[in-house]
């Protein structure tokens, strides 16, 4: 077992070992997926997330082993980056990587601070009325102005991954989250439209984050709202066709 672990939190590395032991037999589910599991548990006296990424299969484990940084890995370093460039995620405190006598990858763990969010965006899609739906909106759009600008381009940028804190009145703490998927380039104003699409926003929402997003980058408003229109357009019909055709095979067996 390999244990890197942020300076911050050198004195508690011999409490992850045994973190990582019971990560099956204890602690709170909160996500069960096909390839990962997350929980929640302690690390001493402190709550933490502990992502779970599956075993891979052969070609991807030697992959990860030599050639490319593992999920867990990757999502540390790019934690740190976030956090270096103003950019709020969960405090990364480790990565925990397993191997085979051959040096072969078998299972990794990402650790963080756990955050005890609100909401996502994913309430304000399926509330119009969500209270100060407008104002979380325009702060997401500066959120994610702020993280194109730092070079940022999240390809996991959907409406789970982002943590929404409220702080107070017409104020919100933004996190992203699921950080393992990313890539660090300068990008157009094509492609940081582009990176709104799986959003799955309406067109009201589309008309909030373009005018915010013109605003700060000086671009035109109609340009931004036409090229995010697009975008979103794009990828809502490239989904629902998707789902129509697995629909129809499956109604074909």
């Amino acid at each position: 077992m390999q244990i890197t672990v942020h300076p911050q939190y050198k004195e508690k590395e011999v409490l992850i070992p045994q973190l990582i032991d019971v990560f099956f037999d204890s602690g709170d589910l909160i996500v069960q997926g096909a390839r990962n599991t997350i929980k929640s548990n302690f690390l001493g006296t402190e709550k933490v997330n502990i992502k779970f990424f599956q075993k891979p299969g052969l070609f991807k484990s030697i992959i990860y082993s030599f050639f490319r940084s593992t999920k867990a890995k990757r999502s540390f370093d790019y934690a740190n980056y976030l956090l270096e460039n103003g950019i709020a995620t969960p405090f990364p405190i480790a990565y925990i990587e397993q191997k085979n006598s051959f040096g072969l990858l078998q299972d990794s763990y990402y650790i963080c601070q756990q955050i005890d969010y609100d909401f996502t965006i994913r309430e304000l899609i399926h509330d119009p009325l969500f209270p100060e739906r407008n104002v979380i909106l325009e702060q997401f759009a500066a959120f994610t102005y702020k993280m194109h600008e730092a070079r940022v381009n999240f390809l996991d940028h959907s409406p789970g991954n982002t943590l929404i804190v409220k702080k107070g009145e017409g104020q919100f703490d933004f996190y992203l989250i699921d950080l393992n998927r990313m890539k660090f380039e300068t990008l157009s104003i094509e492609a940081r439209m582009d990176n709104f699409k799986k959003m799955w926003l309406s067109k009201t929402m589309v008309k909030v984050i373009a005018k915010k997003y013109a605003a700060l980058s000086g671009e035109s408003e109609v340009k931004l709202h036409q090229i995010l229109l697009e975008k979103t357009k794009a990828f809502k019909g490239k989904i629902t066709r998707k789902k129509y055709l697995k629909r129809k095979l499956k109604l074909m067996k």
